[in-house]
């Protein structure tokens, strides 16, 4: 079946159509999710958004891109705005403690999944180092590193996926690959 077919059934709402979706994309946006947010259950939910997502907006998907290319991009936006609504609630939380009504945040369990397929680490720390340094790069480097680095696209397809020209995803690559350099150099420095 072509690509052309397989997207005319899912705007068609065929149930096999969404069957092989599911079959074809499923791990692969589950491990997007996950590159982005090392936590397995936070993984999981944001992987069924971006499903539900899909078969919401399907029929707005005119083929300007492969459907991979589209899938990617919704996963990818999907595990930013976790981070982003993330991000806001910690500092929501912090706010309260100085106000407060302290609410504890346990953050050393989060990092559960460290055997993504895309990093092949000693053990979960140095796991969990890297994917924190990661999130402090600046979110256009982050979401080029972590598509290139960790899900193993190439940069036609990043670029594809972020909109971005080839080479400004090199650019990014390179400054990505520096700033992390200097995070982990400095994190390394300060752990002795």
């Amino acid at each position: 079946m072509s690509e052309t077919t397989f997207i005319a059934d899912l705007q068609a709402g065929k149930r096999a159509a969404y069957s092989r979706l599911l079959e074809e994309y499923e791990q692969r946006v589950f491990h997007t999710c996950l590159s982005f947010v090392p936590n397995k259950e936070d993984a999981e939910d944001i992987a069924q958004e971006v499903f539900v997502e899909v078969f919401r907006s399907i029929h707005k998907f005119q083929g300007n891109s492969k459907l991979s290319t589209w899938i990617y991009r919704i996963s990818t936006n999907k595990s930013l705005e976790f981070i982003r609504k993330k991000n806001t609630k910690k500092r929501f939380a912090f706010m309260q403690s100085i106000f407060g009504n302290e609410i504890p945040l346990d953050k050393t369990m989060y990092f559960t999944e460290m055997n993504h397929p895309g990093i092949l680490l000693e053990n979960k720390e140095k796991s969990e180092t890297i994917f924190r340094a990661i999130h402090q790069l600046p979110e256009a480097q982050r979401i080029v590193f972590t598509l290139h680095k960790i899900d193993g696209l190439s940069y036609k397809e990043v670029g594809e996926i972020t909109e971005k020209s080839v080479s400004s995803v090199e650019s990014l690559m390179f400054r990505a690959k520096k700033n992390l350099q200097k995070i982990l150099a400095n994190f390394y420095k300060n752990s002795r």
